[in-house]
């Protein structure tokens, strides 16, 4: 019988292989956790795209609070522990940003951090007052809107423009602008100066010149046919009774410089209360254009008057058919019999 041999053998080591295994699974695991963390979807349940406003002077706890506050992103303890290791809290900057579904941690620090922020459109279109210039930006743009009110009242400083206080809104030509949300009061009034003169080319002030105006005065009279009448084929020729009322030394007499004078701008009909109103906005009071622009015209608004027509109308009124057109006379005589039917058409449909 063959002898069993004496040689022990050597017992396995599967203790080894558990711990190689146990490290390499949390290594895996805690890599998978990390990786979720920085680059699975972190933005709250919302539609396509959300805009997060940093206001100018934030902190980083500034910026958390409003992250959390305004359901941008899910998860505000990862964010903030990606946020700390890209050193963001030292790199907070205003602006407004575009956070898209999905995005990721990593994508919304990394945005955060560049800065890159979405300009606003701003569109511009007819204002009437200095106060609805500043209530328009402030409602549009981080710009302090106290700033902006003092910068429009400051002569010292619309000086360096060639405007007053008066004229001030003669900086500002209605478009389409792009700004960064955050800009300033003085930064925006400066912009929109700068694109003002770009607007006013050789061919546009060699025009006005022709005309006997000043930039302003073409302003001024195109704010004045804005608020008479939205038919843009009948605006050079109210500029052009207005142009030959000034050459002739009438008074312009117009309507929407009463409503402007007596702060209502929903009359209808304008009556001697209101004619007889003192102020230098009157122009049935005040010879020649009034000091400043009564609104914001539009762009085919201030062309009008600088391609006024020519005629020897000193005289115009609204159709007594409502259709927004206007008559125009030349002698005083014809006007007053437009005047009557128009008068006895509003007294038909009892507007007073």
């Amino acid at each position: 019988m063959a002898k069993k041999s004496s040689r022990k053998r050597k017992p396995g080591k599967p203790w080894k292989t558990i711990v190689l295994f146990s490290v390499l699974s949390l290594i895996i695991a805690t890599g998978i956790f990390f990786a979720y963390r920085i680059l699975a979807p972190n933005t709250a349940p919302f539609h396509d795209q959300r805009y997060f406003y940093i206001h100018t002077g934030s902190s980083y706890a500034q910026v958390l609070k409003a992250l959390k506050d305004q359901d941008i992103v899910k998860s505000i303890n990862s964010f903030d522990w990606l946020a700390r290791q890209a050193d963001y809290p030292e790199h907070v900057k205003a602006g407004r940003y575009e956070i898209k579904t999905g995005m990721s941690n990593l994508e919304i620090v990394k945005l955060l951090h560049s800065g890159r922020q979405m300009p606003v459109k701003l569109v511009i279109n007819k204002l009437r007052t200095r106060e609805d210039f500043v209530a328009f930006v402030s409602t549009r743009l981080e710009a302090d809107s106290n700033t902006l009110r003092v910068l429009l009242r400051d002569p010292v400083y619309l000086r360096r423009y060639g405007l007053d206080t008066n004229t001030a809104l003669c900086a500002v030509i209605p478009n389409t602008y792009e700004f960064f949300w955050n800009t300033g009061a003085e930064d925006l009034y400066d912009r929109l100066a700068k694109e003002a003169r770009k607007f006013w080319t050789d061919k546009r002030k060699t025009a006005a010149d022709s005309l006997g105006l000043t930039i302003p005065q073409v302003y001024i009279l195109a704010s004045i046919i804005e608020e008479e009448t939205n038919n843009n084929g009948e605006k050079p020729l109210i500029a052009s009774v207005y142009l030959n009322r000034l050459r002739s030394g009438m008074r312009l007499s117009a309507d929407p410089t009463v409503k402007f004078a007596v702060g209502n701008f929903s009359l209808r009909r304008i009556t001697g209360k209101q004619t007889g109103f003192d102020s230098p906005y009157n122009t049935y009071l005040y010879a020649g254009l009034p000091p400043g622009p009564i609104c914001t015209p539009s762009i085919k608004t201030i062309d009008a008057v600088l391609r006024a027509s020519h005629t020897e109308y000193l005289y115009f009124c609204a159709s007594a058919d409502f259709s927004g057109r206007h008559v125009f006379a030349a002698t005083y005589a014809e006007h007053l019999r437009n005047a009557r039917r128009y008068q006895k058409a509003l007294d038909s449909l009892a507007i007073h």
